[in-house]
């Protein structure tokens, strides 16, 4: 396993210009980093310089081992509103013990390959809860925005909300033109200076300007925090206990899943940007390594950031050094100039936060999917709720279960069980339901068009389909089921229940069964209780068989004509002889 994940083959090839290349993105995305960094840890609760250690700590970590050529990891807005609620209520300390479960958590997801599972995650579950965080997050930068005092924080966004409803006339005019300063500065960097990172330059501008144009007029990170210190903390082991760990489970497996997502996702960002390939599996246990040795220095959890794995792509990175090289870069800047990020204002951070809350809202998608008007749009408009009013959480383990149900009954309902007849004006026969009347339905042979998956959710359907449309005993039912891809146990046992009822008095018959569900009546032994000579390849094969084995006698008489083999039937009247039928062949 280790000889995989510090394999060389992604630096086959590699030359002077490509670490030229790697040194130029490593510093841009270090530079980017810095002030996401530090207003990611705020906002989640703890002091900026935690989110320094991330940056540093996780981002090498996942350069190095992680799956991905180009991805770049550290804190990310996605983890902002679980990782305050934990903060709110089991403290910093346990913080740091959910982050090092969750990586313990992602690094078992690789183990066992579970890296393709996390793509089965529904869309609109990830939508509604990305676009709730973008809500929190913007809604929490309002009062460093506008400078409000006397805030408290609080782990529900209604009380949140609140707070800052009742303290908007406590809002300092100096605050807002710092924020503002700042926000424009980032709206119009990309636009007239696209390869200087305009958070750096939006944060130092408005910095510059509140610390000589009306200093002492606005909180700083100094002034709320304390003086960032720089050094790296020393290591320390997290205190595990039983009782710990059952009480932090559940936002630590959020913390997993919600990491698995956003490094799996933003690796298919970098795929696509290079026409290249992540390791999915191995970028899963990267993530995890790296969550479990970055508490250990007081950082908080990481994962992939799409924005920055993107800017790191753009200025040419080549291979995982690039972000090796922004995380040392990151680690040489809070050594050299840690004192003076003490002096940036909270209001210069509070635009860079809403900027991220704002692109990462996907308001077009969102919107979009709202339109659809579906079950879809349900579990969206749920999931986006109970993100926003109670907490990510619940928001996802909910999303999840109705995105499951939903799926459930869309599959319950596309199976189709029809009684079907041969197509008396098609030249090869077509076997088509609408052509089953009161007057055209063989009363000995009943055929069946079985389509869609067999499962818990539909099989009662079929079951039920098939019993409740037959009020004789038919001595043989064929069953159609080229169009079955899937059988689960519960529908092998409704199958089971139907096979059980008619071989009583007659036979079943299967006509182009699929392997699958081949396979899983071979395992059941149903298989061998219908007999291996009555499943047949084609309807056609099946239907000649189900002819040979009828009543003959029962077909005296009979007017439905429900097979061309029915007009081959006449009654012979000899003088003092039985009538019988007679098959020309």
């Amino acid at each position: 396993m280790l000889k995989k994940l510090f394999s060389s083959s992604r630096y086959k090839q590699y030359s002077v210009q490509s670490f030229q290349k790697d040194l130029l993105s490593g510093i841009v995305v270090g530079i980017i980093a810095i002030p996401l960094g530090m207003a990611f840890a705020i906002a989640s609760g703890v002091k900026p310089e935690y989110g320094i250690y991330t940056t540093i700590i996780a981002g090498i970590l996942i350069s190095l081992l992680g799956g991905s050529k180009y991805q770049i990891g550290g804190p990310t807005g996605a983890f902002i509103p679980i990782l305050f609620g934990i903060v709110m209520t089991y403290g910093f300390e346990n913080l740091l013990i959910a982050g090092f479960l969750a990586g313990m958590m992602l690094c078992l997801m690789g183990i066992f390959k579970l890296g393709a599972l996390i793509k089965f995650i529904p869309r609109p579950v990830t939508i509604g809860f990305t676009t709730g965080i973008a809500v929190i997050i913007f809604v929490g930068q309002i009062p460093n925005f506008l400078g409000l005092t006397e805030i408290k924080k609080h782990e529900s966004f209604v009380l949140n909300f609140h707070e800052i409803m009742i303290h908007l006339n406590s809002f300092n005019l100096y605050s807002v033109i710092t924020a503002g300063i700042c926000l424009i500065t980032l709206i119009y960097t990309p636009k007239l200076f696209p390869k200087i990172p305009g958070p750096l330059i939006g944060l130092v501008f408005s910095t510059l300007v509140a610390t000589f144009i009306f200093p002492n007029q606005v909180d700083t990170i100094g002034s709320t925090f304390g003086e960032i210190p720089n050094t790296l903390p020393e290591f320390e082991l997290p205190t595990l206990s039983l009782e710990r760990i059952q009480q932090l489970i559940r936002p630590a497996f959020v913390i997993a899943v919600l990491g698995a997502i956003e490094s799996l996702l933003s690796a298919v960002v970098a795929d696509g940007m290079t026409n290249s390939k992540h390791n999915s599996n191995r970028e899963l246990i990267g993530q995890g390594i790296a969550n479990m040795v970055t508490p250990l220095f007081g950082g908080i959890p990481a994962t992939g950031a799409i924005a920055r794995t993107a800017t790191n792509i753009k200025n040419g990175a080549a291979s995982p050094l690039s972000g090796i090289i922004h995380g040392v870069i990151v680690l040489a800047i809070l050594i050299l100039f840690a004192p003076y990020a003490s002096k940036i204002p909270l209001a210069s951070m509070a635009p860079i936060l809403m900027v991220v809350a704002w692109n990462m809202s996907e308001r077009n998608v969102f919107f979009h999917v709202l339109k659809t008007k579906t079950g879809d749009t349900f579990v969206l408009i749920v999931t986006f709720l109970l993100t926003v009013f109670v907490n990510l959480t619940v928001a996802v383990e909910v999303g999840l279960i109705l995105a499951v149900l939903i799926f459930t009954k869309r599959m319950s309902d596309i199976m189709v069980t029809a009684k079907a007849l041969p197509n008396p004006d098609h030249k090869q026969s077509k076997i088509e339901s609408q052509f089953v009347t009161a007057t055209h339905d063989c009363p000995q042979i009943s055929i069946y068009n079985v389509e869609g998956p067999l499962f818990f959710g539909a099989a009662q359907t079929f079951q039920q389909s098939i019993m409740s449309t037959i009020n004789y005993k038919p001595q043989i039912l064929l069953l159609r089921m080229g169009k079955v891809p899937f059988m689960d146990i519960t529908g092998e046992a409704c199958f089971s229940s139907i096979v059980k009822d008619f071989t009583k008095n007659g036979m079943v018959l299967v006509a182009g069964i699929n392997p699958q569900p081949k396979k899983v009546l071979m395992k059941t032994g149903l298989y061998h209780s219908i007999g291996e000579e009555h499943f047949f390849k084609h309807t056609g094969e099946a239907i000649q068989y189900a002819l040979q084995h009828r009543n003959v006698e029962k077909c005296l008489g009979c007017k439905h004509l429900a097979f061309h083999e029915c007009s081959s039937f006449t009654v012979d009247k000899e003088p003092n002889a039985n009538k019988r039928a007679i098959l020309i062949t």
